[in-house]
């Protein structure tokens, strides 16, 4: 099998690059390389079975190229811009890349499709985010939910996964749509919650915490996330939505202080990190609860997440600590340990990874 794989240097998209690899298909990743991705993630993978198309999912004339020369027979839209702070400051290119991209993906992708033979899927990564906002008590978020998205963010991938659903409804497109929860792991770009806090901490800085730190979320270690795609990839019914959710909802201050004693106790010294925690001025339209009803893809195709958060989140927290030449390179040139610095390019990958179109 061959799989294109849009966005694949990022955090999710380079996950289900290594499982695929892993599975023994043959990956084209195609990415922008913007400043948060990570081809250094995927310098390991063997040149026979990986290649990088560097590119804008938004050229239609590359995208048939792609397609034309690579033959894939399974599309994994991944690409997206999906940090929410940024999304609020500048939401043009939130619109861009995932309406937009994804409009270009769809196409491209049913221009391909109507003139192969043989199987092909389109499966379309989104977020728990498109439906709002849940209070303290209600059920959690299944297929059926009504959409509400609250930030921009949240709106341009509600509006991505409405045209996927419509490509398939009106064109026949096989598509598919999963829509996860907050991932967590290791290679995680740190504007985030958790890298940010693990880094803060190792460095001794304040940890900021948005309000009163009572936003709750589920939070989905990204290797389980990367299993569950590639499950639904393979075993999902043509047309569905799968929630993917990592049964573990915590309040982001309980996160924050759970990150801290894990640095107390693998880095002690300096009275203890929790001191470093400051509450600071609430992010606009910041949601209260997120949370997964995953119980549609454990039914039919009997995925549940394999790590517990405390585990997870335990060997994110040493992966950090021990592999500083990653993220110190990125907090001296991009990112001030809180709000965003300026833009730098991501990092350039391995000349024999990079692909001729």
């Amino acid at each position: 099998m061959t799989a294109l794989v849009t966005g694949g240097c990022g955090f999710i998209g380079g996950a289900i690059v290594r499982r695929l690899v892993q599975q023994g298909v043959s990956v084209i990743n195609l990415d922008k390389l913007t400043y948060a991705a990570t081809p250094e993630a995927l310098g390991h993978l063997p040149i026979d079975q990986y290649r990088l198309v560097v590119g804008d999912i938004c050229d239609r004339a590359l995208l048939d190229r792609i397609f034309e020369n690579h033959r894939p027979e399974v599309v994994i839209h991944a690409a997206a811009e999906t940090h929410v702070d940024r999304s609020i400051d500048g939401p043009a290119d939130f619109m861009e890349s995932n309406v937009n991209g994804t409009f270009t993906m769809l196409e491209a992708a049913r221009a391909h499709w109507a003139g192969r033979k043989g199987d092909f899927r389109f499966l379309h990564i989104s977020t728990d985010e498109v439906y709002g906002s849940l209070d303290a008590l209600a059920p959690p978020f299944t297929e059926a939910s009504q959409y509400a998205p609250n930030s921009p963010y949240a709106a341009s991938k509600a509006a991505a996964d409405h045209l996927v659903r419509a490509w398939g409804e009106t064109y026949g497109l096989p598509v598919l749509t999963t829509n996860c929860s907050n991932n967590y792991g290791p290679w995680q770009y740190p504007e985030k919650l958790i890298p940010l806090m693990i880094l803060n901490g190792i460095e001794g800085r304040e940890l900021p915490v948005y309000g009163n730190g009572r936003n709750i979320r589920d939070w989905l270690h990204v290797d389980d996330h990367a299993d569950a795609v590639c499950m639904v990839l393979r075993h999902g019914s043509i047309g569905r939505t799968y929630n993917i959710g990592g049964n573990s909802e915590l309040e982001n201050i309980s996160v924050v202080r759970s990150i801290c004693d894990r640095l107390d106790e693998r880095l002690p010294g300096g009275g203890g990190r929790r001191r470093l925690i400051r509450h600071v001025a609430d992010r606009a339209g910041h949601d209260a609860r997120y949370a997964i009803d995953a119980g549609l893809i454990r039914k039919e195709l009997g995925w549940m997440p394999s790590r517990s958060f405390e585990r997870g989140l335990a060997n994110t927290v040493d992966w950090y600590i021990e592999n500083s030449d990653w993220w110190k390179q990125i907090r001296a040139n991009s990112y001030d340990g809180h709000r965003l610095g300026s833009i730098k390019p991501a990092a350039r990958p391995p000349d024999e990874h990079r692909a001729a179109v």
